[in-house]
């Protein structure tokens, strides 16, 4: 391939910068002459979203680096000193590579900006990021994480002054703000040492950890504690295991053993190249020792510890639950103690996702809580707390969930918030062994009541520039024409969230929800396919929904469709 002009010259400038980071220094020389190379760094510039950046580590400005951190924050800060800065700015990181870094550069540039930075000195779980934006006041929030994804990428998440990850209209200003910069001249500087010495950065006091494990053991749905209940714990290398285990001693759990080679923080995370807790082989070490323990669940949290993931033994082996399931389980769980213990709120509310599982909707009617849906993305929740709050209402909030293994069932953090859901999973796995039950047993009673809600998901990958294009033109021709059937069953109707409108034969109706790449086509016999490109991976996900009689007439339906979405993707 030809560079272009634009690509070419970004390079040299590159290579002509004294590099700070001496790894930039090495992988610029080492990709010279290296034209395909040279422009997968270069070919665009990471794009700052309601999610932040998201990106492959290395060199270039398509690459997670210091420049790109540095010219990302000097964005944020052009956006907050222009809409009056009041406090600061709340940062965090994880266990990925670089990721101290990072935080350290992030909080050098605001305070080079004027902008006080409160720094967590520790690894630190993306959920306690937004308590402490919340907690301190603060202005803004940021986390240097990649969440689930592999050990090459990292990320800036980036957080308004309500703890929720930001809007997409701040998400705009701040983008046109990064466009207008270069990224060595117009980004201020001063090192992480001098904005300590003059108190534009501070560390953020242990009180504030202690603060946030409090008002997460106020979620508790049992009072008695936990004992006899065994777990086998792994945090995948990432930051979960003070708060977890914390929180776990906290409510009775005494019995906790930790997988050792996934016990303490590696970017690297060499035992599970996908460190992601919906993923069997990143809990095959815990399914291993689980076999040698005998446990009553295996629990995993994924690196920044805002997803958990569970395994139960069910007959003589171990299981891995859906994060439907478990969300299912959570929201009847809390729904039952509340009603048995006399404390179920006046018109409670239940949130999840429009990808998420619709036995959500039979557990809500059954127990008369409003199922409330919302777009992909634990923001759109955290939003529907806000609204409650607004209203002295956040009691009748009892559980928002997203089928990626996000849970939460309280209003002090506006993100999922693995720490919450591993009490509450431990609480509702000790419930149900007192009456001899597994979660296993209780999910398999919740199917025999309601129907066998079955859901799946298939990711289709697409790297690099030729990707990107790819994935717009699937999008754009899927809009175009809607197809007519899938998997031999008519769309009797469809949905395109982009254009804010519902189709059901006929006739259309408007959709209430910000507007999103999302398209949704309803079947004839009651199943559903979604497909929705990822906000932070270069894939599109294609979402399968199917209610049977039976477990394996409702699978039949998920592997019919799954055949099928290849022909729709076109792929």
């Amino acid at each position: 391939m030809s560079l272009g002009t634009g690509i070419a010259a970004e390079y040299e400038k590159w290579l002509k910068t004294p590099m700070e980071d001496p790894d930039l220094e090495e992988e610029l020389q080492a990709v010279r002459g290296k034209e395909e190379e040279i422009n997968d760094r270069f070919y665009q510039d990471l794009e700052f979203g309601t999610a932040g950046l998201r990106g492959v580590l290395g060199a270039g400005t398509n690459r997670m680096n210091i420049y790109t951190v540095r010219k990302a924050t000097q964005g944020l800060s052009n956006y907050l000193l222009s809409h009056g800065v009041k406090t600061g700015v709340a940062i965090a990181y994880d266990s990925r590579i670089k990721s101290d870094l990072f935080a350290k550069e992030s909080a050098a540039v605001l305070a080079a900006n004027g902008i006080k930075a409160f720094v967590y000195p520790w690894l630190s779980p993306t959920p306690t990021l937004s308590f402490a934006v919340r907690y301190l006041k603060c202005d803004a929030g940021i986390c240097i994480t990649a969440s689930h994804n592999p050990a090459k990428y990292n990320g800036y998440k980036a957080y308004g002054s309500d703890g929720c990850q930001i809007t997409s209209e701040m998400a705009e200003g701040v983008q046109n703000e990064i466009n207008s910069l270069d990224i060595f001249r117009d980004v201020k500087v001063m090192s992480f040492e001098e904005g300590c010495e003059k108190g534009l950065i501070s560390y953020i006091d242990e009180s504030v950890l202690d603060a946030f494990l409090d008002e997460v053991y106020k979620e508790r749905i049992l009072d008695e504690p936990c004992k006899g209940l065994k777990v086998v714990y792994t945090p995948l290398n990432g930051t979960g295991l003070v708060g977890v285990t914390r929180i776990l001693k906290r409510i009775g759990v005494e019995d906790v053993v930790v997988v050792p080679e996934q016990e303490k923080p590696d970017g690297n995370f060499t035992t599970c190249p996908f460190p992601n807790p919906e993923i069997r082989e990143a809990l095959e070490l815990g399914l291993a020792l689980c076999e040698k323990t005998d446990p009553d669940l295996l629990l995993a949290t994924d690196p920044d510890c805002d997803r958990c993931g569970i395994a139960v033994k069910q007959k003589d082996k171990y299981v891995l639950m859906t994060g439907n399931e478990v969300g299912v389980l959570l929201l009847d769980f809390i729904a039952r103690s509340r009603k048995e213990q006399g404390k179920m709120p006046k018109d409670p509310i239940a949130v999840t996702t429009i990808v998420s599982t619709d036995m959500a909707d039979a557990v809500a009617k059954a127990y008369g809580i409003r199922c409330v849906r919302v777009l992909t993305g634990f923001k759109y929740i955290g939003d529907q707390i806000a609204l409650l709050e607004e209203k002295g209402e956040e009691d009748r909030f009892l559980l928002g969930f997203e089928e990626s293994y996000g849970y939460l069932s309280g209003g002090y953090v506006r993100d999922k918030d693995a720490v919450d859901a591993s009490m509450l999973i431990c609480q509702m796995a000790w419930y149900y062994k007192q009456k001899g039950m597994t979660l296993a047993d209780a999910m398999e009673a919740l199917y025999e009541t309601y129907g066998y809600y079955k859901n799946a998901v298939d990711n289709f990958g697409f790297e690099g520039e030729d990707g990107m294009i790819t994935m717009g033109k699937i999008m754009d021709s899927l809009r175009g024409e809607a197809p007519r059937e899938i998997a031999g069953y008519a769309v009797t109707g469809w949905s395109d969230y982009k254009e804010s409108v519902c189709h059901d034969g006929e006739s259309s109706t408007p959709i209430d929800l910000p507007k999103s790449n999302v398209l949704e086509y309803r079947l004839e016999n009651g199943c559903k396919v979604i497909v929705r490109p990822s906000g932070t991976e270069p894939k599109i996900k294609v979402y399968y929904s199917a209610k049977g009689a039976t477990a394996a007439e409702s699978e039949a339906l998920i592997q019919k469709m799954a055949e099928s979405a290849r022909g729709l993707l076109g792929v």
